[in-house]
């Protein structure tokens, strides 16, 4: 029998009185966590809702998401999180997919109408019989999170579940068509957790105090902060929103070792550096910086190791693999661009279209991964499943190449690659030569239609604050420094780029 609870319930036996959550001037220590989170099982278990039940959980980076979300765990029950910017109908569409019973759904905020539109969705769906409000907001009708939990009472057994059953359900788009639930099993995220705490070199021993800006519903976010830090005993110091003054101001605040981001938020964190920032405090205290989610450009990767003394360690995953495949390993040679060799337990491989293995240095090709990471499957989706899966093997839409001592470089996703007359043209590759450039602070590179060429290279260009610099002036910078076929002939310049709350650049919304 294994439980992804354990990793709560162990911490809080061992380190009842350490602070497991720091949320703006609340405090909460790993027994009152544990506590409450044994009374959210003990609401599921009073409503029968019980082992292979689903429950779907929508709220930002507070204390209430790791207790609802270890509570669900606790009681045998599916979690299904899911995130906090989408519409009433999309949020029905996950309601009924997933075949909820019930539904945690945060409030919101008067930027935020989360609580009024999941409300709206949870009206549409007849299967889901429990709405669960956590906070209040005007106008929304639903059982109060606080005095449900407050009048309920929590569990002494947590409900037994064996490795192989699905611990959690995570939404993804994949590459194509609707939302599909990945099945991840309490061994897929307890293994997870336990190798990122090797991969970081992290220990109960030693408190560690994690900044958690990337959102918890996000495979990123749960295992490599949420699931690893419970597992060591740290404090996560929670960030319902992300800024980059706010997070340095943090950092400083409350002297945080770990930070775990996107690209983009180093991006805003470099950005943010001003005089008022206490710098030294940061270096003094900050011993490991993880980037996951998308390739880091280079340039950035370099300025956040001059500025804060920490070298950003590159890893790979997605929903479908726990997350973590890949990770440039801690007292192993480091290469620019690098997302890292497989990790414990975790194979990976480049593929062609057959699930051939290429074995060429230089070739580039689908990476491919098996092992204990790998979900179990697509939920209620054989087909889909039997797409990306081939003996155990998942494949995963990235395209890379593997160098001759096992690091992986990621060229670019799949369906991202640009074939502009006849060439393949690779946008990362493009977006790290204009990341050099010192009047760019932000790019993204996309293929819009041509007639002559079949797609055109575009740059859409985020350029420093008061900076001259001309459309015609970046395309002869890329002129010089790439192939004829590679250079972008289209520059545009705008204020910024459209991201998803994780930070990642939606360049399905550029054109």
């Amino acid at each position: 029998m294994l439980s992804l609870s354990t990793l709560l319930d162990e911490t809080a036996r061992t380190h009842p009185e350490r602070i497991a959550l720091i949320q703006g001037d609340r405090q909460v220590t790993y027994a009152q966590t544990q506590a409450m989170a044994a009374r959210v099982a003990g609401v599921l278990r009073e409503r029968g809702i019980g082992a292979g039940d689903r429950v779907v959980l929508a709220c930002p980076n507070i204390a209430e998401f790791p207790i609802i979300y270890y509570g669900i765990v606790m009681a045998g029950v599916v979690a299904v999180p899911i995130n906090v910017l989408l519409k009433n109908e999309e949020i029905a569409y996950h309601l009924r997919d997933a075949e909820a019973r019930a539904f945690f759904c945060f409030a919101g905020t008067p930027e935020l109408h989360l609580g009024a539109e999941g409300r709206a969705a949870f009206d549409t769906v007849d299967t889901c019989e429990h709405f669960f409000l956590i906070g209040a907001a005007e106008g929304v009708e639903g059982e109060s999170y606080a005095e449900v939990i407050g009048a309920a009472t929590p569990v002494s057994d947590p409900a037994l579940t064996h490795e192989t059953d699905t611990c959690v359900v995570l939404y993804t788009s994949g590459t194509t068509g609707q939302p599909k639930g990945a099945e991840l099993s309490h061994s897929n995220l307890i293994m997870n957790a336990l190798g990122c705490q090797k991969l970081f070199k992290t220990s109960e021993d030693v408190h560690e105090t994690m900044l958690v800006t990337l959102p918890l519903f996000h495979t990123f976010g749960a295992t490599v902060l949420m699931n690893a830090g419970f597992a060591i005993g740290a404090t996560l110091v929670l960030v319902p929103r992300f800024t980059g003054d706010a997070a340095l101001a943090l950092m400083v605040e409350h002297d945080v070792t770990m930070f775990a981001g996107v690209p983009t938020m180093y991006w805003a964190l470099l950005n943010a550096l001003d005089d008022s920032v206490d710098v030294d405090r940061i270096r003094r205290n900050l011993r490991v910086s993880v980037s996951g989610g998308s390739s880091l450009p280079l340039q950035i990767l370099e300025d956040f190791d001059r500025r804060f003394g920490v070298a950003i360690l590159e890893g790979y995953g997605l929903s479908e693999t726990s997350p973590v495949a890949t990770f440039s390993h801690m007292g192993r040679p480091t290469k620019p661009g690098s997302i890292g060799q497989a990790i414990w337990g975790v194979e990976v491989r480049i593929v062609d279209d057959e699930w051939k293995t290429l074995t060429d240095p230089e070739a580039i090709g689908e990476i491919a991964i098996r092992g204990h990471n790998v979900m179990k499957g697509y939920l209620n989706r054989p087909a889909d499943t039997d797409a990306v899966m081939h003996d155990g093997w998942f494949r995963t839409g990235d395209l890379a190449r593997r160098d001759d001592e096992g690091y992986f470089f990621i060229v670019d996703r799949a369906k991202d690659m640009v074939i502009r007359g006849g060439f393949n043209v690779y946008p990362r590759e493009v977006e790290e030569v204009l990341m050099r450039h010192p009047s760019v602070s932000l790019v993204a590179v996309i293929g819009v239609p041509d007639s002559e060429h079949g797609e055109e290279i575009k740059a859409c260009v985020v350029k420093v604050a008061g900076d001259a610099t001309s459309e015609q002036e970046l395309i002869d910078y890329c002129k010089e420094h790439l192939a004829a076929y590679k250079y972008p002939r289209v520059v545009q310049f705008m204020d910024a780029l459209p991201m998803t709350s994780t930070g990642k650049i939606l360049k399905r919304e550029l054109s």
